[in-house]
């Protein structure tokens, strides 16, 4: 195991320092092509000077994170399906990404068109996972010993998982390094549970996306000097969720990315509300934006919430420590 865990350390490293060293010439290549960040009206008022920021950044989150894989990695059949889920989703953030250039607006692809592409990659990416890596539909309750079967409603339990968690992820990139830091916080816990688990191939990959996470933290951190757009939002959604996936541990995600299912169900909880009362529970959502109005600092937010991050990443670790002992 000793040489797994240098190959796995070797792809974080790889990783973060190919997204260091090439984020000065893709920063300027999408400021030269002039594909810049377009603000909603809505949003709170300070974010006016964040328009024109380049975004798009996902890409070299998503590149520094598969070269060392392939080159590292053993390419076995769970660390590929979670690869394809995530390139897939790259895919679907990317035409979302150049609509929003395009049309020079905060709008890209409808909702609709949005989660149909996500099911059709979600249940082809499901299928395989079932079929060839190993996937079965029974889904583990952390800490008592217990299973629920669901059968052939397994497929809507992965959907569900993915869908929720990629555009989690996606509400949850709206401050200068949030998403990047809250989601490497979470890699790194997914990173262990996979050497626990003895699967060094799906460590290699994890460490992979915690390494370009952390590189391109370096420009993306407060003030950004790039975003990562939904190109970079929905992939490393998605793959956090094809971890859960082809680990057994999709209940176990919603505490691992316990800041995620908040930053969801605050959208969730405010729609419902005004549809229903009349009323707004937030001043703003997803969350973190009713902070900002609340006249907290945008760096303030961002640290608390990684520490909040952290906190659910370290339980969610600990949950499964003491589950496989």
């Amino acid at each position: 195991m000793t040489g797994a865990i240098a190959r796995i350390l070797a792809a974080g490293m790889v990783a973060m320092v190919l997204a260091v060293v090439a984020g000065p010439r893709f920063i300027g290549w999408l400021r030269k092509r002039g594909i810049g960040q377009h603000i909603r009206e809505e949003g709170p008022e300070r974010h006016s000077a964040k328009q024109g920021t380049p975004t798009m950044g996902g890409l070299l989150i998503v590149v520094a994170a598969v070269i060392p894989y392939l080159v590292i990695g053993q390419k076995t059949v769970p660390g590929l399906v979670v690869l394809t889920l995530m390139l897939g989703s790259a895919v679907i953030g990317l035409l979302d990404d150049l609509r929003k250039v395009r049309k020079k607006r905060s709008l890209g692809l409808s909702g609709k068109t949005k989660m149909m592409l996500q099911l059709i990659l979600i249940l082809l990416v499901g299928w395989f996972a079932i079929r060839f890596a190993g996937v079965n539909s029974d889904v583990d309750i952390p800490l008592f010993d217990a299973k629920i079967a669901f059968g052939g409603l397994y497929f809507l339990v992965v959907y569900l998982v993915i869908a929720f968690t990629s555009n989690s992820v996606n509400l949850t990139d709206g401050l200068d390094g949030l998403a990047a830091g809250a989601v490497a916080i979470s890699l790194i816990a997914y990173t262990g549970i996979c050497i626990l688990r003895r699967e060094p191939d799906l460590a290699i990959l994890s460490a992979s996306l915690l390494g370009a996470c952390t590189g391109f933290l370096w420009y993306n951190s407060f003030p950004a000097q790039v975003f990562m757009g939904d190109v970079g939002s929905l992939a490393l959604g998605a793959a956090l969720a094809g971890l859960a996936v082809v680990t057994g541990t999709e209940v176990l995600l919603l505490v691992i990315g316990g800041l995620f299912v908040i930053e969801g169900l605050s959208v969730i909880i405010q729609v419902i509300s005004f549809r229903v009362f009349k009323r707004r529970v937030f001043l703003m959502t997803p969350i973190h934006h009713h902070f900002e109005l609340k006249n907290w600092s945008e760096t303030k937010i961002i640290v608390r919430f990684w520490i909040i991050a952290g906190v659910f990443a370290m339980l969610g670790f600990g949950i499964y420590y003491i589950d496989s002992i």
